[in-house]
């Protein structure tokens, strides 16, 4: 497809597989430009996006999980709409979670976070995973072959952050098959003889709240005491509700991430047998291949902002009341930041430039988490498993593969990954070292 400027960037599905032809058609024309069917104010170019990441005055997160949709509780008037949003915020989707807040809501909310994403307790976190790794490659490494969302990724991950939280190790299982990961053979939708609840995220709410007050009556010597404890900068204490909010924040954002971080490295390491070997050899390079990997095939395709106030970006006017998306996905291949911008190279100078996990205030809390996450998991896989390839039946040769993708304007991650190898057994490994 060449005529893009008819291509509805935000429902047309022909963009899912490969966006970045589209993405590259907007950046010829201007790094911000207008997106003709919705109005949208489109940003390719690396310094723009990072004007819009750290200007809070002038760009408003409170549409950034949305953008354009739905439309905006109130018709923007003026040159300073910043009245109407505090007005109206509330009317706006995810109001209550610190992804939508601006100064100085967000740094309050931040705060409570980070009081709980702190290096011991990231550190003790790390010292799970390398238990769960093998715990999950356990599960199908026999086999010799995996689909692997399903058989690592999604569990792993899940398993991770519900450790990194306090979540007692009785109800692990409960929170793998309530939200729809559960053990190979297990009974979806029931644990203890309760059904699957419809929405995931309100059993969270529920669980995390009844964790919290527990917690708040009886403390006990664990995490989730210490996030039922935590108090904002002020001294106050935050209500249940806000303390919950910060935890299934984590939730929903730290799985997304990882779980599109780790399909997204191990398809590169299936295709290109060469850097496979490589990666194998010398696992101190493991660091520039994830960042590498944010950087091609980052999680998140587009952001958005609201101008609140009429501004310049790029040269560009930007009326009050613009919706702002900041196109991540083609940001971190913008030429004038990234040379070969379509290419993988692990010896990149600037790899660690991109913004995957965005930028300024709002850069995702659980992006050194994700990372830590990748090392350990590529490290176990790489030992556990070698001549990783891409099972041909499922997703076709070489010259002609078909992947399916998520079918989001906001996210970018595989749906599927089938991979083949050899497992590699105990003895192997001592021979080959």
């Amino acid at each position: 497809m060449s005529d893009f400027d008819s291509v509805d960037f935000f429902t047309d599905q022909s963009l899912i597989p490969d966006p970045n032809p589209y993405f590259d058609h907007l950046r010829s024309k201007c790094p911000v430009v207008r997106e003709p069917h919705h109005g949208v104010m489109a940003v390719t170019g690396h310094d723009e996006a990072m004007t819009v990441f750290r200007d809070t005055e002038n760009f408003s997160s409170c549409i950034s999980v949305g953008g354009p949709f739905p439309d905006l509780p109130f018709t923007p008037v003026g040159d300073d709409i910043s009245a109407l949003i505090a007005e109206h915020r509330d009317k706006m989707p995810l109001h209550e979670h610190m992804v939508t807040m601006d100064p100085p809501q967000h740094q309050r909310a931040r705060g409570l976070l980070n009081k709980l994403l702190t290096p011991r307790r990231l550190k003790e976190n790390e010292e799970f995973m390398w238990k769960l790794a093998d715990v999950q490659l356990d599960e199908f490494i026999e086999r010799g072959s995996t689909e692997f969302l399903t058989d690592y990724a999604k569990p792993f991950s899940l398993l991770v952050i519900a450790d990194l939280l306090g979540v007692p190790e009785e109800d692990h299982e409960a929170f793998r098959i309530q939200l729809g990961v559960p053990r190979p053979g297990a009974r979806p939708g029931a644990t203890d003889g309760d059904t699957l609840v419809g929405n995931p995220l309100e059993w969270l709410d529920e669980k995390f709240s009844t964790y919290i007050e527990e917690r708040r009556r009886d403390p006990r010597d664990d995490v989730l005491t210490k996030l039922a404890q935590a108090k904002y900068a002020d001294g106050t204490t935050p209500e249940v509700i806000d303390v919950v909010r910060s935890a299934t924040f984590v939730f929903a954002a730290g799985q997304e991430t990882t779980v599109k971080l780790l399909s997204a490295g191990l398809r590169f390491i299936a295709e290109d047998q060469e850097l496979q070997q490589r990666l194998r050899n010398d696992r101190s390079l493991l660091n520039n291949f994830i960042e590498e990997t944010l950087r091609l095939e980052g999680p998140v395709k587009a952001g958005f902002r609201l101008a609140v106030k009429d501004t310049t970006l790029g040269e560009v006017d930007i009326p009050a009341g613009t919706t702002v998306m900041i196109a991540a996905g083609a940001v971190n291949r913008d030429p004038t930041h990234f040379e070969n911008p379509h290419e993988f190279d692990l010896d990149r100078s600037n790899l660690r430039e991109h913004m995957a996990f965005g930028r300024g205030i709002h850069s995702c809390p659980g992006g050194p988490l994700a990372r830590i996450e990748g090392v350990v998991s590529f490290e176990r896989i790489l030992d556990r498993m070698a001549d990783i390839k891409i099972s041909e039946s499922a997703h076709g040769p070489a010259d002609d593969r078909k992947f399916s993708f998520e079918p989001t304007y906001i996210l970018r991650g595989l749906t599927e990954l089938h991979l083949e190898f050899t497992p590699i057994t105990e003895n192997a490994e001592k021979d080959a070292s």
